[in-house]
């Protein structure tokens, strides 16, 4: 029986892990979690907050993940979107569409789409 998730993984391109820590801990303020000794020469980052895990691999080819996306849980919405639209980052309101959740998605450094959500209050 599955009881919940471990962690999420998106790719990456190869040797550009200090935009990921820009993006995931400078503007998202998740915790970079320290790699397994036997995976960290592969690069990449993995990334925490409260109970997400976010695990960065390098794939390449890389290709972005345009429609597949993580949806992350967040407490003020709408200050995480001032704060990534602050930095040039496009954010795609779709509230009202699952109801009782607002929420945005927003694109990483690498194309990657990621979601926000907030409970409607």
């Amino acid at each position: 029986m599955i009881t919940g998730f471990d962690h999420v993984q998106l790719a990456m391109p190869c040797g550009r892990e200090a935009e990921a820590r820009a993006f995931y801990a400078g503007l998202l303020g998740m915790t970079e979690l320290p790699k397994p000794a036997a995976l960290a020469p592969r690069g990449g980052c993995w990334f925490a907050s409260g109970s997400a895990v976010l695990h960065l691999g390098v794939e390449e080819p890389f290709s972005p993940a345009r429609k597949a996306h993580p949806a992350l849980l967040v407490e003020e919405l709408d200050a995480l979107e001032a704060a990534l639209t602050a930095a040039g980052r496009a954010c795609v309101r779709a509230d009202g569409e699952i109801p009782g959740v607002r929420r945005f998605h927003a694109h990483d450094p690498f194309g990657n789409r990621v979601e926000f959500q907030q409970a409607d209050q």
